[in-house]
């Protein structure tokens, strides 16, 4: 074959996960996630970790980072590329091809790009300096060190920023040894819906995902100490469920709020897909999560 990877990306509620379950059942293969919040143990409706959708027709199929770290651990793209290496070596050395599946457009692009990254050491000293900064200074700080920030999300965190910090100042002193980043031929395929089915499908399944307890699961982070400011990091269903918990947001406001910043959202990770490919990503895009669309375009690849 042409590729040793194939990759299923698509905006969220687009369908992808259940389309890349299917095609890894058909063809023995099993799935890696790219997605930045279902590697959180405990955070299984907010994040769409719906696990029932990696079993077709009664069989497993084998899925690899989700539910691998406490919510209380600094995940970030650097340990993202790591572990997603170390799982597409052990899986291909057992002639199976690996399908990366997910809609986290950094974590998606850190693999197939190659991004060049340091194993950066915590810097006790420059936290205790950052300290007193404010967000302001902290952003500037980093902007000066490196210009071409990848994750906008760092300049809104105060923890993300201090850390993107430290790694920026660590890139430029020191000439460390890379981690390794073994040969990837990606075949891309891109799940697109048309705008009104996707808008009707995200709303749906906000719905559904109230219905089964979303609000308590975000009762239940709460009550093991998870501050409003961590919420918010992890991502527009805990921040404003969040809010409605806290009595900022009646019910009515909390959902329609969130329905408008899902589709905002949905919106926003099309536009990042459609950059990749300006910027030389090969995308087969398929049309309505059509199966049969996909089989076909994986087997004449």
């Amino acid at each position: 074959m042409r590729y040793n990877l194939i990759v299923i990306l698509g905006p969220t509620a687009s369908g992808k996960t259940q389309l890349a379950v299917k095609l890894a059942r058909e063809l023995g293969s099993e799935i890696i996630s790219a997605d930045s919040r279902q590697v959180y143990r405990g955070m299984n409706i907010g994040t769409g970790k719906d696990l029932s959708e990696y079993v077709v027709n009664g069989i497993s199929v084998p899925y690899h980072l989700i539910d691998i770290v406490d919510f209380d651990h600094e995940f970030n793209v650097f340990e993202y590329q790591r572990r997603f290496f170390e799982c597409f070596l052990e899986i291909s050395r057992r002639s199976i091809l690996p399908i990366m599946v997910g809609g986290t457009g950094l974590y998606i692009e850190s693999v197939l790009r190659g991004y060049r990254m340091l194993e950066v050491p915590e810097n006790v000293s420059l936290r205790k300096e950052l300290e007193t900064e404010d967000m302001e200074t902290l952003v500037r700080r980093l902007l000066q060190l490196n210009p071409a920030v990848h994750n906008t999300t760092d300049l809104k965190d105060r923890k993300r920023l201090v850390r993107a910090i430290e790694i920026a100042r660590y890139s430029r002193d020191h000439d460390s040894e890379e981690m390794p980043v073994p040969p990837i031929k990606p075949l891309v395929i891109g799940v697109r819906l048309e705008r009104g089915i996707l808008r009707r499908r995200i709303t749906e399944r906000l719905r559904k995902r109230l219905d089964d307890g979303m609000v308590e699961e975000v009762e239940g982070l709460f009550a093991l100490g998870i501050s409003r400011e961590k919420l918010d990091f992890f991502g527009l269903e805990y921040r404003y469920i969040g809010l409605y918990l806290q009595r900022r947001l009646s019910y009515d406001e909390m959902f329609q709020k969130l329905n408008t910043r899902i589709h905002q959202f949905a919106k926003k990770q099309g536009t990042w897909f459609r950059r990749m490919e300006k910027q030389g990503i090969e995308i087969h895009w398929i049309d309505n999560a059509d199966f049969n669309t996909l089989r076909e375009l994986v087997g004449s690849l």
